[in-house]
Parts: structure tokens; C-alpha cells; sequence
């Protein structure tokens, strides 16, 4: 037998009675008894909750019900099940024991349906795991979700690995647990195999975990996007009313399936029968679209679950967009979708719409165009606007969907099931908030790998970083953390809806390019030199031709033209010259792109350039793209080009975009490696020290240099003198010349004098102690002609950022860090470091000699480290930090730690 939490209770019994223990249970109730929705594999949902005190007897009935095959797995040999077993798990503290039910209907009401739980072992980082699943629901992977979340609650309360005890013949769990890739079990003499399993999130885990919720989320959604059946919930025969324009939607859509009206009086709707409610249709319904008010909406929506409709889509508006009665009725909505097993889209939405069905269930007066882009909007109005646009643009659109308020089905969830769409080449999301930006992060990053993703992101607010005083807080914001959660993911960030669909556009109808270097082919000089600023500021260059390629130019043009790049073929160039000189640009080794442009002029018209970069396109096929820019034109399609622009800022821009798009695919993905040198249990002490005490939460001199230590990062070597003589003995053993600074915690001691360098002697450190007064910090003078800030900043939304860039006392004013979130990668780590100012610092600047990248690389890595694996710490600064040939070294640091306010990431969206 493993160890058991009892025979830790008489050695920690003091421990719990004290103020701070049960300060500390008090905040893990707190942090970690919501609930949380989870899907299934057969898309099918489940709520997981903590049980409470009055559910006793509803979980005991359910152990009671298992197979005599699932009761010996589970209990090996127990000869009864009474409430005893459960001692601790109901209304559990998570500290010592933490236990998860899974509940859905039953013919009863709401029934359990699993039950799993941890209790801590005397060795504190460990805990014994057990899970059990009722018998018609196994193999359905809700034991691997009970499972997960209890994860996530263990790890946040300082659990690291659990023991699980499995009896050898109990293949599905020691499957399950294989496959999670913890690896590391022995057989007992009693026919028991004892695993050990980290809880560390490591990227094998995170993936195997990202494969299931893919099957899940995909096979969810699809009654949404694939339904052969409808039901219009609230369908009126009133021309004008929302369910009842809906549904004349659906029908001049052509769609696919069935579609049935539902209203009270069964009036019949555009000559089609209604029911008076689902129960009455005799069919089985895949998607239920609500239009009712709101103070039916969970009546009507009760009476489709009950018929087995698992698809609800609530258009209706009046939940949490109104307030907190909305909000309340809104979670009441959820509630009841989830006991059911169901998907809920919305509320407060203004529909969906589905190519390869037909269907078209919004309420907006434009019929999205059919084509290959899908798009979701947080916002039904703005939505409607894109939809419009696109087909101004001859854009066509495999699906759109708006999410609404969405209480459950989000963009996330969109996007897995668009990963695997076959009609859908491209994504577009009007974004106005994140719900868990770790989990888009993670999705999107694995879709934009096979389909582009292009985002509008409104609300740039920067209220999501805590209120700090950190040179590093100082330098970030919310809008810091979108713009580092775009990049890593490699979404495409737009930042007006012409660029978005412009964009998209472009990278729909042209090769990427293979980099960012452009030509211009144009008939207008004065046109090509906005074009050019407008490229630079786009991130574009416009290298000149090559030799070969001026020539030919020459030979081909009037002795007036300018042929380096710009190419400017003044206005008498006809199609044929145009055509030409495309190519010649085209076949320049030095060129990515091409951009031609062309003003209408008396002597060629626009029709014969259309005509020439067809010809092109036709005949050469070439794998760079072309961008045509008609100026003064129209905003139309011309000829058979896809992709052509008004003005050359617009195209500037969609062609940085694709170039960057390219170049982030071009790029190896990066890891999170293993790092050595890390001491989880002395960074941990050092954190629980510092919160025990009542202060502003800024660590000491001392503290600050072993926390650091625990995670191999080196600092300057450094003393806090209390007294003159011990300052004065300092300085010699260190050698002067040395550094004097003021020791009070959290301190900007450069901002008020508090810091003197180059102290030489001991008359000269007498006298600085006199000025700054003691307890000092005395440390070794080091010199460094680099200077970086390199700093953790936590955001309440986003999590931990990480952050290098100039530093010095300068560094809020010259700015200029990048940030990235953490976890980082191999790859998210180099782009720190090489990332515009910092990389001319790191080259080596005015006379200094290049500093060691491979050591900064490294110190972003373990500062990514250390911020997962100690949440508390709100701010991190080391400024300055000395980029050394070999090495680095921080001689200023401050760190602030708090108790971790939120839970771990346990809901979807």
C-alpha cells in the first residue's frame, strides 16, 4: 500500500490549526470549487464540481450502482460502500483532499456520474489519485477529464505528482495513464502496478490533451455546422419578427435538411406547418435555434434537450449582456444545457450560417456569399458589416458564425472545428475579449500552421496589468499581451476591417512571398515614392535590381525611365511594357514580391494593365506574388483578378502582413526544454516566507539572490550591512571599488539618490553610509557596457509576461522591450533577445563586444520557469542587467510576490 493522508494528520495537526492554515484552505475553496464544463468524445458535455455535504447519499447510490467489474477495479477487495468513504471529499479544503463529480440528467433528475478524488501523502508534494466512471459511460474519455482537472486543482495548491494505485488487469486505466506519457510505475506483490505521475504540464502532455478536446470539440459542434435537422424555436408567421425573417432565411438559402417552425399557436410560417413546441415534431432534431424572450428561453430550451436536441443556438438577447439578472439567467441557461449533454451558441447572437448544408440561419438581411473563408464575430452588427464588405470584395465565405455572449461555444471551439474543415481555406475573428487566451494560444498556433488566421482585436485597454511600479510593469499593458499573443500564435493582427479583409484577400488569391523584399512596377513616379514609405512602414524593403535586371529594364524602356526600384516606366508604357517589365521583376534573385501600379492615363487604359498581369499570371504562373494597385479606381474586381487594390498604403500593409506570415511558418517552432540547475523546493520557501509576512509583498536583498538561485540565475555578489563595521568589512572582502545602496525592499533607488557607485576606500564608504543611512547594501562593483531589462510582469488575463529590451534608468523613456507569455519557447526566446534594440545592444554598441546570446537566451527560458512555476510573483525586475561576452550578470533587482489570486485555467473559453 501507498502512504495515506491519515498518517499525516497527527504530524501536520498544529499546523492546520493555526490562523494562516486556515487563511490558506480558505483561499483554495475559494480558487478552486467552481465548476467546470468539459466535453466528451462523443460530443457530449458534463459539468465537473466539487460534491457537497448534502450530495452524500446521491454519490454513495452511484457506487452502489457500478458493475461488480468496475466496483473491484476501483476498490480493490472493499467489502461495502458507505458515507465513511467519503469523509473529506465532500465540501473538500483541496489542501489535503480534493474530489470532482461528474453530473448530468437522469430519469431522476440530475444524477452522478463520476467521482474522482486526491488525498495528500506525508511526503507534501505527492498525492494519492483515484477516478471511477459509471459503467455506460466509459470509453467516452470522462475519466481522463475527471482526471485532468483534478491535475489542475492538485498542481495549484503545490501538489507535483500524484500516486495512482491500478490493478494490473484494469487495462483502461493503465492505458490511459500510458498514453498521458507518465511513464514511471511498478508492479506490487499484490497484483497492484503503483504509478508515479508528474503534474507537470510538459509539451508530450499538453498535445496528447489538445488531440482529445480536438475530437471532442469537432464532434460537438457538428450538428451546428452539418445539421439534417432544424427546429425555429419562436418562428412567427409576422413578417418582420426575428424567428419568423430567420427561418424565410433558411428557406431562400436552399437548405439541405429539414426545417421546422415552432411557435404557441402553430400558426404556419411562409406556407410551412409549425408545431406548437419540439415535442410535437415527430422527427429527431440536430440543431434548435431559439427566438423567443427571454423569460421563456429556458422553458423552450428545456422542452428540446428533453426531445434530444443537443444543438441549441439562442438568438435571443436579454442575459448577461444586461446585467447581473441577465448574467444569472445566463448561467441558469448553461446549467440546464450542460446536464443534458448539449452545446450552447450564444445568447445574444445574430446566428450562423453554414455552406455545405445551405444553411443560413441568421437574421441578417445579407446572404453571406459562398466561398472558402469562415468567419466568426463577438459582435452580430459588426458581423453583418464584414459580411457585406466581403461580398463587395468578392470574397466568399464557407461559414459564419456569431458568438455572442458566448457562454459556451467560442472562438476556440470554432477553430478546431475549421482546422479540419474541408471547405474552409481561411479564418477570420472579430475578437472583443479573450476567455483564455493560454487556450487560443495553444489552438491557434497548431491551425495557422495549416490555415491562416486573421484577427480584428478591438478594447485595447490598459487595465489588465496589476497596477505596479516596475520598470517592466511599467513598459507593458493588455495591448502588450494581445500583440505577444497574436505573434507566438501566428495570427495575422488587422487593425481595421478593410486591412483584415484586404488581407485576407491577398493571402487567399497569392503565393506568399519568401520574404520581404519588393519591387515597383508603376507609370507614376510620385505614386511610387508613397508606395515606398508605405512598404518601409509595412515592414517591407525595396532592394535595388540587379545589374541583369536594370539592363534589361533599359533596353525595354524610354531613357527617362528610372529602372533601380521603383521601376518607373512613366506614362506612355502600354500593357505590353507592362508585362514585360513584370517579369523582368519578377526573375531579380532580390525581389520577394511585386507590387504594379498604375494611374488611368489617355493613351492606355486601365483594361490593357488588367490584361497584361492576367497574361502574366496565366502563362508564368509565377510563385511570387503579384499585387496590382489601381489607383483613383473604383473598389471593384478587375478582370479575372481576385486581388487588386485602391491605394498603395493598403496593399503595403496586406503584403507585410503575408510576408510576416511566411517568415513565421519558415521558422522552426521552438520547444520548452528541460532545465537543468532548478530547485522548485527553495524557490518555494522563499515565496511562502515572503507572503507570511504582512507588507507589501517586495522581497528582501537576500531573498531576492536565492530565489534566483533556484532557478540558475546568477547575481552580483552583494551583503546587507546592519551595522558600520560590517560594511566596512564587506567592502574589504569584496574589494573595492564597491557599490552602496539603500536596502528597503521594492525601492527605485536610483530615482532618489539612494545608490552610489565607484565607493574606493573606507573613508569614502563612511562617508556614503552617512548619506544613505543603514541597513546598506554593499555589493561588488561590476562593469558592464551593456545594460538590458529583463523582467516577469503578471497579467491578470494573459498570465506572466516576459519581457527584455534597453535598460538602465532610461528604460521606461527609451522603451523599446518586447514581451512575450509564458511558458516561452526555444524560439520565443531568441526573438526576445534578437528583437530590434535589443539586437543592436547585443551586437555590440558604440565599441562594446558582442554580448553572449546563447546565456541570454537561457535566462529568458528559466525566467519563463520560474514565473509558471511560482504564480505569486506579480513583478520581476532585473535592471540593469549586464550583457557580459560570456555570460550576464544582474546588479538591481526587485520582485514582488501575492497570493495567486484566480484559480488554475479550468473553463474553455
Amino acid at each position: 500500500m501507498s502512504e495515506s493522508a491519515d498518517g499525516a494528520v497527527s504530524s501536520t495537526e498544529a499546523q492546520l490549526e493555526s490562523a494562516s492554515e486556515m487563511n490558506e484552505r480558505a483561499h483554495a475553496r475559494e480558487l478552486l470549487s467552481g465548476p467546470t464544463d468539459v466535453i466528451l468524445r462523443d460530443g457530449s458535455t458534463v459539468r465537473l464540481r466539487p460534491p457537497l455535504a448534502e450530495e452524500v447519499d446521491p454519490v454513495v447510490e452511484f457506487l452502489r450502482n457500478l458493475s461488480p467489474e468496475s466496483y473491484t477495479q476501483r476498490f480493490h477487495g472493499r467489502a461495502s460502500i458507505d458515507a465513511s468513504l467519503l469523509e473529506g471529499m465532500v465540501d473538500c479544503d483541496w489542501l489535503e483532499q480534493g474530489a470532482l463529480i461528474a453530473t448530468r440528467a437522469g430519469a431522476e433528475g440530475e444524477e452522478v456520474v463520476a467521482l474522482g478524488s486526491y488525498d495528500r501523502l506525508r511526503q507534501r508534494d505527492r498525492a494519492e489519485v483515484s477516478f471511477v466512471v459509471s459503467d455506460h459511460l466509459q470509453g467516452h474519455g470522462l475519466g481522463t477529464q475527471v482526471f485532468n482537472q483534478l491535475v489542475a486543482r492538485a498542481a495549484a495548491v503545490g501538489i507535483r505528482s500524484f500516486v495512482a494505485l491500478v490493478k494490473a488487469d484494469n487495462m483502461k486505466a493503465l492505458e490511459m495513464l500510458s498514453l498521458s506519457g507518465f511513464a514511471l510505475h511498478r508492479e506490487l506483490d499484490s497484483g497492484i502496478v503503483e504509478m508515479e505521475i508528474s503534474l507537470e504540464p510538459t509539451e508530450h502532455l499538453l498535445e496528447w490533451v489538445g488531440a482529445r478536446d480536438h475530437e471532442a470539440v469537432v464532434t460537438s459542434l457538428r450538428p451546428f455546422f452539418l445539421p439534417r435537422s432544424v427546429a425555429i424555436i419562436g418562428a412567427s408567421a409576422r413578417e418582420g419578427s426575428v424567428g419568423g425573417d430567420l427561418f424565410r432565411n433558411i428557406l431562400h438559402a436552399g437548405f439541405k435538411g429539414v426545417v421546422y417552425p415552432v411557435n404557441s399557436s402553430a400558426t404556419p410560417v411562409a406556407g410551412v406547418r409549425a408545431y406548437r413546441s419540439v415535442d410535437e415534431i415527430e422527427d429527431s432534431i440536430d440543431l434548435a435555434v431559439v427566438c423567443t424572450p427571454a423569460r421563456v428561453v429556458l422553458d423552450v430550451v428545456d422542452d428540446a434537450l428533453r426531445k434530444g436536441v443537443r444543438a441549441i443556438a439562442v438568438i435571443s438577447a436579454g442575459f448577461a449582456e444586461v446585467g447581473v439578472d441577465g448574467q444569472d439567467l445566463q448561467e441558469e441557461l448553461l446549467a440546464l444545457v450542460r446536464m443534458h449533454g448539449g452545446r450552447l451558441l450564444g445568447p445574444n447572437i445574430l446566428g450562423l450560417s453554414s455552406a455545405a448544408t445551405s444553411l443560413n440561419a441568421t437574421i441578417g438581411a445579407v446572404e453571406p456569399p459562398l466561398g472558402r473563408l469562415a468567419l466568426s464575430s463577438q459582435s452580430g452588427a459588426l458581423g453583418v458589416a464584414l459580411l457585406d464588405a466581403a461580398r463587395a470584395r468578392g470574397i466568399g465565405v464557407s461559414a459564419f458564425v456569431s458568438v455572442g455572449n458566448t457562454a459556451d461555444v467560442s472562438p476556440n471551439d470554432l477553430l478546431e472545428w475549421w482546422e479540419d474543415d474541408k471547405t474552409t481555406d481561411l479564418i477570420l475573428l472579430y475578437l472583443e475579449s479573450f476567455g483564455n487566451p493560454k487556450k487560443f494560444a495553444r489552438i491557434a498556433r497548431r491551425v495557422a500552421r495549416q490555415k491562416p488566421i486573421l484577427a480584428l482585436k478591438s478594447g485595447r485597454s490598459t487595465a489588465g496589468i496589476r497596477a505596479a511600479s516596475s520598470h517592466t510593469a511599467a513598459l507593458a499593458n493588455s495591448e502588450t499581451a494581445t500583440t505577444a499573443l497574436f505573434h507566438q500564435a501566428g495570427v495575422i493582427r488587422a487593425e481595421t476591417f478593410a486591412e483584415l479583409l484586404e488581407t485576407a484577400r491577398l493571402i487567399a488569391g497569392q503565393p506568399l512571398p519568401a520574404g520581404n523584399r519588393v519591387a515597383i512596377v508603376t507609370n507614376a513616379g510620385g505614386l511610387a515614392v508613397v508606395c515606398a514609405d508605405a512598404c518601409e512602414a509595412a515592414g517591407l524593403t525595396l532592394p535595388e535590381l540587379t545589374e541583369e535586371s536594370q539592363q534589361k529594364l533599359r533596353e525595354l524602356l524610354a531613357a527617362e525611365a528610372t529602372v533601380r526600384n521603383p521601376v518607373d516606366m512613366l506614362g506612355t508604357a502600354t500593357g505590353e511594357v507592362f508585362a514585360k517589365a513584370i517579369r523582368i521583376a519578377l526573375a531579380d534573385a532580390r525581389v520577394d514580391a511585386v507590387i504594379v501600379m498604375t494611374i488611368p492615363m489617355v493613351s492606355v487604359k486601365t483594361e490593357r494593365i488588367v490584361e497584361a498581369i492576367e497574361q502574366v499570371l496565366a502563362e508564368d504562373k509565377p510563385t511570387k506574388p503579384i499585387i496590382p494597385v489601381f489607383a483613383g479606381s473604383p473598389d471593384r474586381v478587375f478582370g479575372s483578378l481576385s486581388v487588386s487594390f485602391n491605394f498603395p498604403e493598403s496593399a503595403a500593409h496586406a503584403l507585410g502582413h503575408a510576408a510576416r506570415r511566411g517568415e513565421w511558418l519558415r521558422r522552426p517552432l521552438g520547444t520548452v526544454p528541460e532545465l537543468e540547475g532548478i530547485d522548485f523546493d527553495a524557490a518555494a520557501a522563499v515565496v511562502s516566507k515572503a507572503l507570511a509576512r504582512d507588507d507589501d509583498g517586495w522581497l528582501h536583498a537576500d531573498e531576492i539572490e536565492q530565489l534566483l538561485g533556484a532557478y540558475g540565475i546568477p547575481f552580483v555578489k552583494q551583503h546587507v550591512a546592519v551595522s558600520r563595521e560590517e560594511a566596512l568589512a564587506t567592502a574589504n572582502e569584496f574589494g573595492y571599488p564597491v557599490v552602496v545602496k539603500a536596502a528597503e525592499a521594492g525601492l527605485h533607488k536610483s530615482d532618489k539618490g539612494l545608490v552610489a557607485l565607484g565607493i574606493s576606500d573606507d573613508e569614502e564608504l563612511e562617508q556614503t553610509l552617512e548619506r544613505i543611512g543603514l541597513p546598506a547594501l554593499i555589493q561588488q562593483q561590476v562593469d558592464g557596457k551593456i545594460e538590458l531589462l529583463a523582467g516577469v510582469v503578471e497579467d491578470t488575463l494573459f498570465g506572466p509576461l516576459v519581457g527584455l529590451g534597453p535598460g538602465g534608468v532610461f528604460a521606461e523613456l527609451i522603451a523599446g522591450t518586447t514581451y512575450r507569455i509564458a511558458p516561452i519557447t526555444t524560439r520565443d526566446a531568441e526573438e526576445l533577445v534578437s528583437s530590434d534594440r535589443t539586437d543592436r545592444l547585443v551586437d555590440g554598441f558604440r565599441g562594446a563586444p558582442p554580448a553572449d546570446r546563447g546565456a541570454l537566451i537561457d535566462l529568458m527560458l528559466r525566467l519563463s520557469k520560474l514565473s509558471i512555476d511560482r504564480p505569486e510573483i506579480v513583478e520581476l525586475d532585473l535592471n540593469p542587467l549586464f550583457a557580459l561576452p560570456e555570460g550576464y550578470l544582474p546588479v538591481d533587482a526587485r520582485i514582488r510576490v501575492e497570493p495567486v489570486r484566480e484559480g488554475p485555467p479550468l473553463k474553455g473559453w
